[in-house]
Parts: C-alpha cells; structure tokens; sequence
C-alpha cells in the first residue's frame, strides 16, 4: 500500500491492513501536542491524552445502480456516525458543510441531498429500512476495525497502550455501545 493522496478515504473495517490502522493513529495523531521527531509510541500516548478524539470525514453514502455518492461536507466527523439515526425518525443529522448534505424526509424514503443549499445537484433515495441497515453495517465495520486497530497496536509493541488505545477509540466513536434504532414500527413513513 502507498502513501494515500490528499484527500482520500481510509475505510474502517475488519479487513483493513495493519498499515491501515497505523495510519489511522497517525491521521488521529496528528496536529496534537507532540514531539514532530517522536515515534509510533509518543503518537499512541497523545491520542491517549485526549478527552474527545475527531476522525475527520464521516459516512459516505453509495448508490450502487446509479453510482451517484454523497460525501461529507467540510468538518464533518467520524465520530457523528450515530446521528444518522436522527433520520430514521424524521429528522436531518448534521452531515457537514461546504457543500453541506442533508436528508429530507419524503413520502417513503429519505433523500440524501448532497447540497441541501440547491437540492438541484446529487442525491441518493433510500428507505428507511435500508437505513437502519446500513447502520447496523456501519457498527459491524467499526466493531471489526477495532479488532485490527488492537491486532496492530499490539504487534507494534506498544503494551498496555494498545488496550487503552482501542478503548479510546471505542469511546471516542462510540463504536460498541448499544445502537438504539427506533423499532420499524414507529419509523414514519416506512416502506415495505
């Protein structure tokens, strides 16, 4: 694997790379206090002095039969995953701005515009069925990428900072906590 170009997605899941988690810790590392010279583990022990860690980017949304992808707006994180279950009850998360995305709520499924300011442009439609899927898709991923992330920290001999790193993350993301999905019952609008 190369170095990534500007402005390219690292996906987190089970399946990523040892490299690919490093480079998380580096991306999570970077532009906090520490010593530009330190090594892997003085990057560990300033994501670990931090209180709220931010991934930036977010989730980005792919409709395969037509190809069109909605990304993230500028500031949008990672760590904001979860408030795409806004959705599901008729409400629109904040995806980011600059463009900035939005869900619209229509007769049976939502509409992620990909600038609410023209909603001219690109958007994906989806249930919110397909939604709650995704969702639990999303858990499943980060679930398996912090199996990696700890596979990677312990490899790299960095001790009992590799438990306290993928806690950190866990928290920071709130990737294991329960994920509290309106039932489909009480989902307006639903599609069957």
């Amino acid at each position: 694997m190369g170095a990534p170009t500007a402005g390219a997605w690292l996906a987190l899941h089970a399946g990523g790379t040892p490299e690919e988690a490093g480079l998380f810790v580096a991306t999570l590392a970077d532009g906090l206090d520490m010593d530009p010279a330190g090594g892997r583990a003085e990057a560990v022990d300033a994501v670990l002095r931090e209180d709220r860690l931010v991934v930036a980017g977010g989730l980005h949304l792919t409709d395969t039969a037509t190809g069109v992808t909605v990304l993230p707006g500028c500031c949008a994180g990672l760590e904001d995953w979860r408030e795409w279950t806004l959705a599901l009850a008729g409400g629109s998360p904040w995806l980011g701005h600059d463009p900035s995305p939005e869900i619209e709520a229509l007769d049976d499924r939502l509409r992620v515009w990909q600038d609410a300011a023209r909603h001219t442009g690109a958007y994906v439609d989806l249930s919110r069925v397909r939604l709650a899927e995704l969702l639990v898709g999303v858990q499943r991923d980060l679930t398996g990428f912090l199996a990696r992330l700890d596979d990677w920290a312990r490899s790299s001999g960095l001790g009992s900072r590799a438990g306290s790193l993928v806690a950190a993350v866990d928290r920071s993301l709130a990737v294991t906590a329960p994920l509290d999905l309106p039932p489909s019952d009480e989902r307006p609008e639903q599609s069957t």
